[in-house]
């Protein structure tokens, strides 16, 4: 089997209309530090807070913001709350996937209609700055959409947040928008939550991955793509395939201890100015040997970019039929090898990196056989 690419021939329309990604919420076990990691590598600006400080006494919230990226770091200041518990399972990791709608109670009327489990009942949250209206459902493992509905609202974040500003210069490193984020599912699920996306909430199916696309030597996985009518949600969601030693996938499901959001996809416009600004905030990155470089403008003809650059700064490259994309991944961003990034700029092209699967995931073994978990 092949990679297969999926014309929407068939019926699917959107459950209810989604604007976009509204924010993504972490639950860590130090927000606080975890916040001065992503100002100060990320170029993250602080923009809301909640906490003891704002009445609020279960737990504290950092709000950080770069471009349309909206990020929330949640921790619990008493070891029996729920955030306390999920950190404890999981480590830092996105508990929440949270989509901006029209219509918060309308949305998950039609979600849990259509087969969706309940999270959060719809509810309104306000102060002097309005209202915004809100309901959850779930998805794989203990990750919740978030269905936010905020027309009325026009305060900093949410109601009972305060306004924040950083305590020192940030430099922001040209980071855009959620380009997209990936599931990882234990095996056999990956068909159960790609008909999830389709049946509850009228996603099309991009494109298909099998173990012949995504494999080395050692390991494989399998990967289908799933995104909204208007395409600014994508969610690859993968699961593992039978290899040789223990994939990625299976390393990240043993630590992460189920289910869950294994790296986001962060837009630039620019990779070569964020890139060589990430790295000099310190953010490590994965290697792909010089080798790569050899032959990579025959594979994908001519681009702007100078391939010395790219070498210099270790960023991929790959061709579609409508373009061509610039890639590169970070090492994993807390100390169980979960959670990771990927930084990407799109010229053209509407894929996800095919050619540099391989190199990839070579990539990600020689990380693996540094922990001992290959």
């Amino acid at each position: 089997m092949q990679t297969e690419v999926h014309t929407n021939t068939t019926t699917n329309t959107d459950t209810f209309p989604i604007k976009g990604t509204d924010y993504l919420e972490f639950y860590v076990g130090n927000a606080k530090q975890a916040a001065i990691y992503y100002q100060a590598t990320f170029g993250f600006k602080w923009t809301a807070y909640r906490g003891p400080e704002t009445g609020h006494k279960e737990t504290v919230s950092y709000v950080l913001e770069q471009g349309k990226v909206r990020f929330v770091l949640t921790s619990a200041l008493h070891p029996e709350h729920e955030v306390a518990r999920h950190v404890a399972e999981h480590g830092d990791g996105v508990r929440v996937l949270a989509l901006w709608v029209d219509d918060a109670r309308k949305s998950f009327e039609s979600a849990v209609e259509r087969g969706a489990k309940p999270a959060l009942e719809p509810h309104s949250l306000s102060d002097k700055d309005g209202a915004v209206r809100m309901s959850a459902i779930h998805t794989y493992g203990e990750t919740i959409h978030m269905l936010v509905e905020r027309t009325d609202y026009k305060g900093v974040f949410l109601p009972g947040y305060e306004p924040r500003n950083n305590d020192f210069p940030i430099q922001p490193v040209g980071l855009k928008y959620v380009d997209h984020c990936v599931g990882n599912v234990d095996l056999g699920d990956m068909n159960r939550w790609v008909k999830f996306y389709q049946d509850v909430l009228g996603f099309k199916l991009l494109i298909t991955f099998d173990d012949k696309d995504i494999a080395t030597e050692y390991t494989a996985l399998m990967s289908k793509v799933v995104s909204n009518g208007n395409g600014y949600i994508k969610f690859p969601i993968n699961e593992p395939a039978k290899g040789l030693k223990k994939s990625q996938i299976e390393e990240y499901l043993d630590f992460y201890r189920g289910a869950g959001v294994q790296h986001i996809a962060l837009a630039t416009d620019d990779i070569l100015f964020t890139v060589d600004t990430l790295r000099n905030h310190g953010v490590d990155f994965l290697y792909v040997p010089d080798n790569y470089y050899e032959d990579v403008l025959e594979r994908v003809g001519t681009i702007d970019e100078d391939i010395e650059d790219l070498k210099r700064l270790n960023i991929l490259v790959d061709r579609d039929d409508d373009g061509y994309l610039l890639q590169i991944f970070t090492k994993p961003v807390q100390d169980r090898p979960t959670v990771f990034y990927e930084i990407i700029q799109r010229k053209g092209a509407k894929s996800f990196g095919k050619g540099n699967f391989k190199a990839l995931f070579e990539a990600i073994e020689r990380e693996q056989e540094v922990r001992g978990t290959l």
